[in-house]
């Protein structure tokens, strides 16, 4: 069982950053595909960034390549998401997922475990 906990997120002004933080308990995240997920008031929850389980092959949602950046932290047990040049559409409560597996993965049926969220709200 893996257990997921998000942190970092909160209230900036558009153009501003935030590091989002997923934390694991209970083992390292070393062979799970990490995924970051976001869903806004009113929507239905969406893929916003994968990376598989070396950390060296990722991939974004196109509204967030370039600004977003996924990557792993050397503990092996948490997974970042670095937000930058944030705009009012990026405001969504922040989800982060773990799935067993070594490839890269897109759709929320693939993960397996799920954190709580974190919310993001950027303001205009």
């Amino acid at each position: 069982q893996v257990q997921l906990v998000e942190s970092g997120g909160g209230l900036v002004q558009a153009g501003g950053s935030l590091r989002l933080s997923c934390a694991a308990s209970g083992r390292t995240l070393s062979s799970y595909t990490m995924g970051w997920f976001r869903q806004a008031p009113g929507k239905e929850r969406e893929f916003v960034a994968t990376i598989n389980w070396s950390g060296h092959s990722t991939d974004y949602l196109d509204s967030v390549k370039g600004r977003f950046t996924i990557s792993r932290g050397n503990a092996k047990n948490t997974v970042y998401l670095q937000m930058n040049s944030l705009k009012p559409e990026d405001t969504a409560v922040y989800y982060c997922a773990a799935a067993g597996a070594y490839g890269l993965l897109y759709a929320e049926r693939e993960y397996a475990y799920w954190g709580q969220g974190t919310q993001v709200t950027v303001s205009s």
